[in-house]
């Protein structure tokens, strides 16, 4: 782990200034005494309404990660914090059951994870999310899982459940197609190779995947497109997706300090290339225009994209009905004619 570094936290008003070298960060666990399990999104550019997250914080430490923020309201960092504090949920199984129990709940897509990834390291002996998604297949309610980690792989049982009777696509994060760019962005993720892997290993056995190359970082990665989306096919990949670096908050603080500390020759490219295609500025925080950028570069990555994708075999992308599967065990419905 790299020495404890945090951008200020604007929800803490207390402030230390070390006067030695700051020491080394402990992977720590918090248990999580929430209530409720399911997070409802209302942003109006996203396409689901509920998401499950077992784990806030995340190991895997990528510079960009923009949930990296929502750790300062339990009064830690968004830096080192924020991949070595980790919440756990331990109850969210139970809670999600409890849930799935409601009248009120009626059956939608639950995506796995909205915030941080469900598949980080402690979820290989937690088994958080292994159980969560077996409730899901236990009331057939359908799930989509957007992830970076090849642990995903050992829950192929639960998944086929999930595939035969109700609904699944599992998204791999795969934003680089060189391991030494994404080891200095993603230094604890697991390699782009095991991603692909994994993808290959799930699409043989009928689970359908996509590849969402995110985030594009203008300037870092951007010309990584066609190879990240050729691979992703030939790992049998059905979807493929992008968006946009956003940096909003303490992300821009963590991903300024840790990318001109990685890329020293290419930093002041990266940093011109991501204000080009917002207008001046290094990010932009509205609905609709935070995932993609504007201007005479931006179309030419979102070209890139397209041409790339079609190249590769890729299908034109529709938006499927996901169908209502969802029952509660032992309740038969009974139809009358």
């Amino acid at each position: 782990m790299r020495p404890i570094s945090n951008p200020p936290n604007p929800y803490e008003s207390r402030h230390r200034d070390l006067l030695e070298p700051a020491p080394d960060a402990r992977l720590q666990l918090y248990d999580d005494s929430s209530k409720d399990i399911l997070s409802r999104n209302d942003s109006p550019d996203l396409s689901f309404r509920w998401s499950v997250n077992p784990y806030r914080g995340c190991f895997h430490a990528c510079a960009y990660c923009y949930a990296r923020p929502t750790h300062e309201y339990w009064s830690f960092g968004a830096g080192t914090d924020f991949e070595s504090k980790i919440v756990v949920k331990r109850q969210a199984a139970t809670l999600l059951r409890k849930a799935f129990e409601k009248s009120s709940w009626k059956g939608e897509l639950i995506v796995f994870s909205g915030n941080t990834d469900c598949y980080q390291p402690m979820e290989a002996s937690l088994e958080l999310t292994r159980a969560c998604l077996e409730v899901c297949a236990e009331y057939r309610n359908p799930v989509a899982i957007i992830t970076k980690g090849a642990l995903v792989s050992r829950d192929l049982d639960v998944l086929k459940r999930l595939q035969q009777e109700a609904w699944v696509r599992v998204y791999f994060s795969i934003p680089f197609a060189d391991e030494d760019v994404a080891r200095r962005v993603e230094p604890q993720a697991p390699t782009s190779r095991k991603r692909f892997e994994a993808m290959a290993r799930l699409s043989e056995e009928g689970i359908p995947t996509g590849i969402s190359i995110s985030p594009i970082i203008p300037g870092l990665n951007d010309e990584d497109i066609p190879e990240l989306l050729v691979r992703a096919r030939q790992a049998g990949a059905r979807e493929a997706m992008s968006t946009l670096l956003r940096l909003s908050k303490s992300v821009e603080a963590v991903f300024v300090e840790r990318m001109s500390e990685a890329f020293p020759d290419r930093f002041a490219k990266m940093i011109h290339r991501i204000q080009e295609v917002r207008r001046g500025a290094i990010t932009d925080g509205a609905f609709f225009s935070r995932h993609h950028g504007e201007g005479p570069y931006w179309t030419m990555v979102e070209r890139l994209f397209e041409v790339a994708k079609r190249k590769a075999g890729f299908r034109e992308s529709h938006d499927e009905a996901i169908p209502n599967t969802f029952r509660r065990p032992g309740c038969e419905q009974v139809r009358l004619f």
